[in-house]
């Protein structure tokens, strides 16, 4: 059994939760990209490819998460997995998704590589369905991270085989958006994801900004934390960067990591 997840927090508590049930054992591979972002058009061809890879290096250059993203390429994971389902024919895939929308651009991205091999690909949607928390309270997990390591022994029994019809249709639905070439996903509901542009982020991030000095790195973590976006710290960061380009605020110190600059509005004239 091999698991896939598509954030990396996920990957340790799926780790703890196979240490509690050896009927889950297997490997796990992250898919490391993250396909809410960036572009997606011909993102199966190889100037797809290598137009994914320039605005990552574009976007994370000369900051915090540059040798982070820098040469991320899933390409090659896939290229293991298909070995590994081409050697053995009784090898199955187990693709774990929450409710948000980075695990649902993932699976769509995931789909293509694997039609032939339907029968052995598995499904674990968590879509709005209920858990136990660490108090005992009920919640509804966005993320497979925020699911305890005994819940998901209730979480397998979510397992399903993909259907031959959702191979077919699935795939249409992403060759939709990647034909439209935004750059943003998000998710409306179940696996129904919407585009928009790339400053579709913009007006919330400007809402921290204020007439004080204040570095990037907080303008970043109050944005994530108390808004409704749920964006990544990297994404933020190279708007941040691109506010200042455009000459938008002033700026102290220098613009690379987030704690080396801080931002405010520009003074009135006297």
């Amino acid at each position: 059994m091999i698991h896939i997840v598509f954030n990396e927090l996920d990957v340790k508590i799926l780790e703890s939760a196979i240490d509690l049930d050896e009927t889950l054992q297997g490997n796990i591979v992250q898919m490391k990209d993250d396909y809410s972002v960036g572009p997606i058009h011909n993102i199966y061809e190889e100037q797809g490819i290598q137009d994914r890879k320039d605005w990552w290096k574009l976007v994370v250059q000369g900051g915090d998460f540059e040798s982070k993203m820098n040469g991320i390429d899933d390409n090659l994971n896939i290229k293991e997995l298909i070995s590994i389902l081409d050697s053995n024919d009784k090898e199955c895939i187990w693709i774990w998704a929450a409710q948000n929308k980075r695990d649902v651009s993932g699976y769509y991205w995931l789909l293509h590589f694997l039609k032939p091999y339907q029968g052995r690909v598995f499904i674990l949607y968590l879509n709005n369905l209920p858990f136990i928390n660490e108090k005992g309270n009920i919640f509804y997990p966005n993320a497979l991270h925020e699911i305890p390591a005994k819940e998901f022994l209730k979480a397998k029994k979510l397992s399903r085989e993909i259907t031959l019809s959702e191979f077919e249709v699935d795939p249409d639905e992403w060759n939709k958006l990647c034909n439209e070439n935004k750059g943003i996903r998000i998710l409306e509901g179940g696996k129904k994801l919407a585009q928009k542009d790339f400053d579709y982020y913009d007006s919330d991030l400007k809402k921290y900004i204020m007439p004080d000095w204040q570095k990037a790195s907080k303008i970043i973590h109050n944005c994530i934390t108390k808004s409704s976006s749920t964006i990544s710290e990297e994404y933020l960061l190279w708007r941040l960067k691109t506010f200042l380009e455009m000459n938008m605020y002033d700026v102290q110190g220098k613009i690379s990591n987030m704690k080396d600059f801080d931002i405010k509005y520009f003074s009135k004239a006297e």
